[in-house]
Protein backbone atom coordinates (compact mmCIF):
# COMPACT_ATOMS: atom_id res chain seq x y z
CA UNK A 1 0.00 0.00 0.00
CA UNK A 2 1.45 3.37 -1.02
CA UNK A 3 1.93 6.25 1.41
CA UNK A 4 -0.74 8.21 -0.44
CA UNK A 5 -3.26 5.37 -0.16
CA UNK A 6 -2.61 5.19 3.57
CA UNK A 7 -3.19 8.94 3.88
CA UNK A 8 -6.46 8.69 1.96
CA UNK A 9 -7.65 5.91 4.26
CA UNK A 10 -6.77 8.07 7.28
CA UNK A 11 -8.64 11.00 5.75
CA UNK A 12 -11.83 8.99 5.28
CA UNK A 13 -11.55 7.44 8.74
CA UNK A 14 -11.00 10.87 10.28
CA UNK A 15 -14.08 12.28 8.53
CA UNK A 16 -16.21 9.49 9.96
CA UNK A 17 -14.86 10.12 13.45
CA UNK A 18 -15.06 13.92 13.72
CA UNK A 19 -15.82 17.13 11.89
CA UNK A 20 -12.76 18.02 9.83
CA UNK A 21 -11.47 21.57 9.62
CA UNK A 22 -10.35 23.15 6.36
CA UNK A 23 -8.21 26.26 6.00
CA UNK A 24 -9.36 29.82 5.27
CA UNK A 25 -8.72 32.59 2.78
CA UNK A 26 -5.38 32.64 1.00
CA UNK A 27 -5.91 35.92 -0.77
CA UNK A 28 -6.28 37.97 2.39
CA UNK A 29 -3.05 36.59 3.87
CA UNK A 30 -1.08 37.16 0.67
CA UNK A 31 -2.43 40.71 0.41
CA UNK A 32 -1.32 41.39 3.98
CA UNK A 33 2.28 40.50 3.06
CA UNK A 34 2.66 43.77 1.16
CA UNK A 35 4.37 42.10 -1.80
CA UNK A 36 5.79 44.04 -4.72
CA UNK A 37 6.14 43.25 -8.43
CA UNK A 38 9.58 41.72 -7.88
CA UNK A 39 8.16 39.18 -5.43
CA UNK A 40 5.90 37.90 -8.19
CA UNK A 41 8.54 37.92 -10.91
CA UNK A 42 11.44 36.36 -9.04
CA UNK A 43 14.33 35.38 -11.30
CA UNK A 44 12.32 33.24 -13.69
CA UNK A 45 9.86 35.85 -14.94
CA UNK A 46 12.05 38.96 -15.22
CA UNK A 47 11.53 39.20 -18.98
CA UNK A 48 7.75 38.82 -18.96
CA UNK A 49 5.81 41.81 -20.23
CA UNK A 50 2.99 43.43 -18.32
CA UNK A 51 2.20 43.31 -14.62
CA UNK A 52 2.67 40.05 -12.74
CA UNK A 53 1.65 41.45 -9.35
CA UNK A 54 -1.69 40.00 -8.29
CA UNK A 55 -1.03 36.58 -9.80
CA UNK A 56 -0.94 34.85 -6.43
CA UNK A 57 -0.46 31.36 -7.89
CA UNK A 58 2.93 32.31 -9.35
CA UNK A 59 4.26 32.75 -5.80
CA UNK A 60 4.59 28.95 -5.67
CA UNK A 61 7.56 29.49 -7.98
CA UNK A 62 8.89 32.86 -6.89
CA UNK A 63 8.17 33.04 -3.13
CA UNK A 64 7.64 29.44 -1.93
CA UNK A 65 8.63 30.56 1.58
CA UNK A 66 5.47 32.67 1.84
CA UNK A 67 3.26 29.81 0.65
CA UNK A 68 4.86 27.41 3.14
CA UNK A 69 4.28 29.94 5.92
CA UNK A 70 0.58 30.21 5.09
CA UNK A 71 0.16 26.43 5.21
CA UNK A 72 1.86 26.52 8.60
CA UNK A 73 -0.42 29.29 9.84
CA UNK A 74 -3.53 27.31 8.99
CA UNK A 75 -2.24 23.96 10.22
CA UNK A 76 -1.15 25.69 13.40
CA UNK A 77 -4.63 27.17 13.81
CA UNK A 78 -6.13 23.68 13.84
CA UNK A 79 -6.84 22.89 10.18
CA UNK A 80 -6.85 19.20 9.26
CA UNK A 81 -6.81 20.01 5.54
CA UNK A 82 -4.99 22.80 3.74
CA UNK A 83 -5.30 23.49 0.04
CA UNK A 84 -2.67 24.21 -2.56
CA UNK A 85 -2.17 27.77 -3.76
CA UNK A 86 -3.50 26.87 -7.22
CA UNK A 87 -6.98 28.40 -7.34
CA UNK A 88 -6.19 29.98 -10.74
CA UNK A 89 -3.67 27.34 -11.79
CA UNK A 90 -5.05 26.59 -15.25
CA UNK A 91 -3.82 27.50 -18.71
CA UNK A 92 -7.09 29.36 -19.36
CA UNK A 93 -6.88 31.49 -16.20
CA UNK A 94 -3.13 32.08 -16.55
CA UNK A 95 -3.55 33.21 -20.14
CA UNK A 96 -4.30 36.64 -18.64
CA UNK A 97 -0.62 36.73 -17.66
CA UNK A 98 0.54 35.08 -20.91
CA UNK A 99 2.09 32.13 -19.07
CA UNK A 100 2.79 29.02 -21.11
CA UNK A 101 1.71 25.47 -20.28
CA UNK A 102 5.09 24.59 -18.76
CA UNK A 103 4.86 27.42 -16.23
CA UNK A 104 1.27 26.50 -15.38
CA UNK A 105 2.23 22.87 -14.78
CA UNK A 106 5.05 24.05 -12.52
CA UNK A 107 2.63 26.24 -10.53
CA UNK A 108 0.57 23.16 -9.70
CA UNK A 109 3.45 20.73 -9.21
CA UNK A 110 5.47 23.05 -6.98
CA UNK A 111 2.38 24.25 -5.13
CA UNK A 112 1.56 20.64 -4.27
CA UNK A 113 5.16 19.91 -3.26
CA UNK A 114 5.19 22.84 -0.83
CA UNK A 115 1.90 21.80 0.75
CA UNK A 116 2.92 18.14 0.90
CA UNK A 117 6.09 18.98 2.79
CA UNK A 118 4.25 21.13 5.33
CA UNK A 119 1.40 18.63 5.82
CA UNK A 120 3.91 15.83 6.42
CA UNK A 121 5.89 17.99 8.84
CA UNK A 122 2.78 18.73 10.91
CA UNK A 123 1.72 15.08 10.87
CA UNK A 124 5.14 14.07 12.14
CA UNK A 125 4.93 16.74 14.83
CA UNK A 126 1.37 15.80 15.88
CA UNK A 127 0.76 12.19 14.79
CA UNK A 128 -2.55 12.09 16.69
CA UNK A 129 -3.86 14.71 14.23
CA UNK A 130 -2.76 13.84 10.68
CA UNK A 131 -2.76 16.69 8.17
CA UNK A 132 -3.95 16.40 4.58
CA UNK A 133 -3.39 18.33 1.36
CA UNK A 134 -6.18 19.22 -1.06
CA UNK A 135 -5.36 20.18 -4.63
CA UNK A 136 -7.29 23.41 -5.25
CA UNK A 137 -9.13 23.52 -8.58
CA UNK A 138 -10.92 26.83 -8.97
CA UNK A 139 -13.50 28.12 -11.44
CA UNK A 140 -12.49 29.57 -14.76
CA UNK A 141 -13.05 33.07 -16.07
CA UNK A 142 -14.93 31.44 -18.95
CA UNK A 143 -18.14 29.41 -18.71
CA UNK A 144 -19.58 26.57 -20.78
CA UNK A 145 -23.20 27.13 -19.73
CA UNK A 146 -23.52 30.86 -20.35
CA UNK A 147 -22.82 33.17 -23.25
CA UNK A 148 -20.39 36.09 -22.92
CA UNK A 149 -22.48 37.96 -25.52
CA UNK A 150 -25.93 39.18 -24.44
CA UNK A 151 -26.92 39.40 -28.11
CA UNK A 152 -26.01 35.78 -28.86
CA UNK A 153 -27.18 33.27 -26.22
CA UNK A 154 -25.55 30.42 -28.08
CA UNK A 155 -22.07 31.95 -28.15
CA UNK A 156 -19.30 30.39 -26.07
CA UNK A 157 -15.73 31.58 -25.55
CA UNK A 158 -14.46 28.02 -24.92
CA UNK A 159 -15.42 24.47 -25.84
CA UNK A 160 -15.89 21.55 -23.46
CA UNK A 161 -12.72 19.97 -24.84
CA UNK A 162 -10.71 23.11 -24.08
CA UNK A 163 -11.99 23.25 -20.50
CA UNK A 164 -11.35 19.54 -20.08
CA UNK A 165 -7.77 19.90 -21.32
CA UNK A 166 -6.99 22.85 -19.05
CA UNK A 167 -8.22 20.92 -16.02
CA UNK A 168 -6.44 17.75 -17.09
CA UNK A 169 -3.18 19.71 -17.25
CA UNK A 170 -3.78 21.11 -13.76
CA UNK A 171 -4.79 17.79 -12.20
CA UNK A 172 -1.69 16.09 -13.55
CA UNK A 173 0.56 18.67 -11.88
CA UNK A 174 -1.31 18.47 -8.58
CA UNK A 175 -1.23 14.68 -8.54
CA UNK A 176 2.46 14.43 -9.37
CA UNK A 177 3.20 17.05 -6.70
CA UNK A 178 1.61 14.85 -4.05
CA UNK A 179 -1.94 15.93 -3.12
CA UNK A 180 -4.22 13.61 -1.11
CA UNK A 181 -7.51 14.76 -2.63
CA UNK A 182 -8.89 17.29 -5.08
CA UNK A 183 -11.22 20.15 -4.15
CA UNK A 184 -13.15 21.53 -7.13
CA UNK A 185 -14.38 24.71 -5.49
CA UNK A 186 -16.30 27.93 -5.96
CA UNK A 187 -18.23 26.29 -8.79
CA UNK A 188 -20.41 28.74 -10.67
CA UNK A 189 -20.93 26.57 -13.76
CA UNK A 190 -21.77 22.89 -13.26
CA UNK A 191 -20.64 22.00 -16.78
CA UNK A 192 -17.16 23.36 -16.07
CA UNK A 193 -17.16 21.21 -12.94
CA UNK A 194 -18.08 18.14 -14.99
CA UNK A 195 -15.09 18.79 -17.24
CA UNK A 196 -12.84 18.80 -14.17
CA UNK A 197 -14.41 15.57 -12.89
CA UNK A 198 -13.84 13.89 -16.25
CA UNK A 199 -10.22 15.06 -16.31
CA UNK A 200 -9.63 13.47 -12.90
CA UNK A 201 -11.36 10.22 -13.74
CA UNK A 202 -9.62 9.88 -17.12
CA UNK A 203 -6.19 10.26 -15.52
CA UNK A 204 -7.16 7.62 -12.97
CA UNK A 205 -8.07 5.30 -15.83
CA UNK A 206 -4.56 5.87 -17.20
CA UNK A 207 -2.78 4.92 -13.98
CA UNK A 208 -3.25 7.63 -11.35
CA UNK A 209 -4.34 6.40 -7.94
CA UNK A 210 -7.99 7.11 -7.26
CA UNK A 211 -8.12 10.09 -4.92
CA UNK A 212 -11.17 11.57 -3.19
CA UNK A 213 -12.97 14.38 -4.99
CA UNK A 214 -14.48 17.17 -2.91
CA UNK A 215 -16.94 19.35 -4.84
CA UNK A 216 -17.92 22.78 -3.52
CA UNK A 217 -20.36 24.97 -5.40
CA UNK A 218 -21.36 28.59 -4.92
CA UNK A 219 -24.84 29.96 -4.31
CA UNK A 220 -24.45 33.45 -5.68
CA UNK A 221 -27.35 35.21 -3.93
CA UNK A 222 -30.48 34.66 -1.86
CA UNK A 223 -32.24 32.98 -4.78
CA UNK A 224 -30.64 29.70 -3.73
CA UNK A 225 -29.22 29.02 -7.19
CA UNK A 226 -25.78 28.75 -8.71
CA UNK A 227 -24.74 31.32 -11.32
CA UNK A 228 -25.66 28.86 -14.08
CA UNK A 229 -29.15 28.62 -12.59
CA UNK A 230 -29.35 25.34 -10.69
CA UNK A 231 -31.01 24.81 -7.34
CA UNK A 232 -29.14 23.03 -4.54
CA UNK A 233 -30.74 19.65 -5.28
CA UNK A 234 -30.28 19.98 -9.05
CA UNK A 235 -26.59 20.80 -8.55
CA UNK A 236 -26.17 17.74 -6.34
CA UNK A 237 -27.95 15.46 -8.82
CA UNK A 238 -25.66 16.74 -11.56
CA UNK A 239 -22.42 15.78 -9.83
CA UNK A 240 -23.29 12.80 -7.63
CA UNK A 241 -22.16 10.40 -10.39
CA UNK A 242 -18.61 11.34 -9.38
CA UNK A 243 -19.20 9.63 -6.02
CA UNK A 244 -17.61 12.57 -4.22
CA UNK A 245 -15.90 12.33 -0.86
CA UNK A 246 -17.77 15.50 0.09
CA UNK A 247 -20.04 18.07 -1.50
CA UNK A 248 -20.81 21.52 -0.19
CA UNK A 249 -20.79 25.26 -0.73
CA UNK A 250 -18.30 28.07 -0.29
CA UNK A 251 -17.83 31.78 -1.02
CA UNK A 252 -20.41 34.42 -2.06
CA UNK A 253 -22.37 34.27 1.20
CA UNK A 254 -21.53 34.45 4.88
CA UNK A 255 -22.48 31.66 7.26
CA UNK A 256 -25.81 33.21 8.25
CA UNK A 257 -27.12 33.32 4.68
CA UNK A 258 -25.49 30.08 3.58
CA UNK A 259 -27.08 27.89 6.24
CA UNK A 260 -30.43 27.11 4.50
CA UNK A 261 -28.60 25.95 1.37
CA UNK A 262 -26.23 23.71 3.30
CA UNK A 263 -29.25 22.33 5.19
CA UNK A 264 -30.95 21.49 1.89
CA UNK A 265 -27.84 19.70 0.71
CA UNK A 266 -27.53 17.84 4.00
CA UNK A 267 -31.04 16.41 3.56
CA UNK A 268 -30.21 14.76 0.22
CA UNK A 269 -26.48 14.01 0.19
CA UNK A 270 -25.30 10.44 0.62
CA UNK A 271 -21.71 11.67 1.01
CA UNK A 272 -20.07 14.05 3.47
CA UNK A 273 -21.25 17.68 3.49
CA UNK A 274 -18.92 20.68 3.67
CA UNK A 275 -19.15 24.44 4.04
CA UNK A 276 -16.55 27.16 4.01
CA UNK A 277 -18.40 30.49 4.05
CA UNK A 278 -17.07 34.01 3.83
CA UNK A 279 -16.58 36.09 6.96
CA UNK A 280 -19.99 37.66 6.40
CA UNK A 281 -20.76 39.89 3.43
CA UNK A 282 -18.25 42.48 2.18
CA UNK A 283 -18.62 46.06 3.37
CA UNK A 284 -18.58 49.17 1.16
CA UNK A 285 -14.79 48.90 0.85
CA UNK A 286 -14.85 45.24 -0.12
CA UNK A 287 -13.52 44.07 3.24
CA UNK A 288 -15.07 41.56 5.63
CA UNK A 289 -16.03 42.62 9.14
CA UNK A 290 -17.29 39.38 10.72
CA UNK A 291 -15.08 38.43 13.65
CA UNK A 292 -13.74 34.91 14.26
CA UNK A 293 -16.14 34.57 17.20
CA UNK A 294 -19.15 35.55 15.08
CA UNK A 295 -18.29 33.14 12.26
CA UNK A 296 -17.57 30.31 14.69
CA UNK A 297 -20.85 30.88 16.55
CA UNK A 298 -22.83 30.39 13.34
CA UNK A 299 -20.91 27.26 12.40
CA UNK A 300 -21.18 25.78 15.87
CA UNK A 301 -24.98 25.84 15.50
CA UNK A 302 -24.76 24.12 12.11
CA UNK A 303 -22.52 21.43 13.55
CA UNK A 304 -24.71 20.76 16.57
CA UNK A 305 -27.73 20.50 14.27
CA UNK A 306 -25.99 17.69 12.40
CA UNK A 307 -25.38 19.46 9.09
CA UNK A 308 -21.60 19.21 8.71
CA UNK A 309 -18.64 16.93 8.10
CA UNK A 310 -16.05 19.42 6.85
CA UNK A 311 -15.93 23.15 7.62
CA UNK A 312 -13.56 26.03 6.98
CA UNK A 313 -13.52 29.59 5.73
CA UNK A 314 -13.46 31.48 2.45
CA UNK A 315 -13.10 35.20 1.66
CA UNK A 316 -12.11 37.35 4.63
CA UNK A 317 -11.36 34.47 6.97
CA UNK A 318 -7.96 34.22 8.65
CA UNK A 319 -6.11 31.73 10.85
CA UNK A 320 -7.92 33.35 13.79
CA UNK A 321 -11.26 32.40 12.19
CA UNK A 322 -10.08 28.85 11.59
CA UNK A 323 -8.85 28.53 15.16
CA UNK A 324 -12.22 29.70 16.48
CA UNK A 325 -14.08 27.33 14.14
CA UNK A 326 -11.88 24.39 15.14
CA UNK A 327 -12.63 25.01 18.82
CA UNK A 328 -16.35 25.44 18.11
CA UNK A 329 -16.74 22.05 16.39
CA UNK A 330 -14.34 20.10 18.60
CA UNK A 331 -16.10 17.08 20.04
CA UNK A 332 -19.30 17.65 18.02
CA UNK A 333 -20.62 14.48 16.37
CA UNK A 334 -20.26 14.66 12.58
CA UNK A 335 -23.26 14.41 10.28
CA UNK A 336 -24.27 10.96 9.06
CA UNK A 337 -24.73 10.74 5.26
CA UNK A 338 -28.25 9.83 4.19
CA UNK A 339 -28.89 6.35 2.86
CA UNK A 340 -28.74 6.04 -0.90
CA UNK A 341 -32.28 5.24 -2.04
CA UNK A 342 -31.05 3.99 -5.45
CA UNK A 343 -33.59 6.09 -7.32
CA UNK A 344 -33.24 7.82 -10.66
CA UNK A 345 -32.23 11.43 -10.04
CA UNK A 346 -32.02 13.88 -12.93
CA UNK A 347 -31.48 17.61 -13.15
CA UNK A 348 -31.78 20.61 -15.39
CA UNK A 349 -32.20 23.84 -13.51
CA UNK A 350 -34.55 21.94 -11.18
CA UNK A 351 -34.19 18.40 -9.78
CA UNK A 352 -36.26 15.42 -10.89
CA UNK A 353 -36.49 12.16 -8.95
CA UNK A 354 -38.29 9.03 -10.11
CA UNK A 355 -39.25 6.70 -7.26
Amino acid sequence: MSDRTQRVEKLIASAKDRILVFDGSWGVLIQNKGLEEQDYRGDRFQAFKGQMKGNNDILNLTRPDIIADIHDEYFGAGADISETNTFCGTTIAQDDYELDAEAVYDINFEGAKIGRQRADAWTEKEPHKPRFLAGAIGPLNKMLSMSPDVNDPGARSVTFDQVYETYRHQVKGLYEGGVDLYVIETITDTLNCKAAIKAIRDLEAEGHERLPIWISGTITDRSGRTLSGQTVEAFYNSIRHAKPFAVGFNCALGAELMRPHVASLSRVSDCFVSAHPNAGLPNEMGSYDETPEQTAAHIEKWAKDGLLNVVGGCCGTTPAHIEAIAKAVEGVTPRQPVEDKHTLRLAGLEPFEMA
